[in-house]
């Protein structure tokens, strides 16, 4: 009976060959799981940051028609400012009441000429 126990501890047994292989088996199947699990983690990553990327571009897409849209209406509220006060300035030019000195000439000689002028 020793010699079959001491066959059996021995370094070069069968039983420790057996042992070592499970191990070796168990850290395989432990180091493949983790394998799967990494690259379940990655392609997990991937989709979130490519449905992110497509979110973001949606939303800009949707901030820029808005942006689009008030600054239309704000240049449509700015041009139609211009023109009415082009027309203004065009009816007072008409009328000799423009800006410029030159337009209100009658006006200006009437004032500095009052009195010469009623004589």
């Amino acid at each position: 009976m020793a010699t079959t126990t001491a066959v059996a501890t021995a370094p070069g047994s069968v039983e420790a060959l057996k042992r070592v292989k499970a191990t070796e088996n168990e850290w395989d199947a432990r180091l493949s799981a983790a394998r799967e699990e990494a690259e379940a983690t990655l392609r997990r990553l991937r989709d979130d940051g490519d449905a992110a990327v497509k979110a973001a571009e949606s939303e800009a897409g949707r901030e820029r028609a808005v942006r689009l849209e008030h600054a239309r209406v704000e240049t449509a509220k700015e041009a139609e400012a211009i023109t009415v006060d082009g027309q203004n300035a065009a009816e007072r030019a008409a009328l000799a009441e423009g800006r410029r000195p030159s337009d209100k000439k009658d006006a200006i000689l009437d004032v500095v000429l009052g009195s010469f002028g009623k004589d």
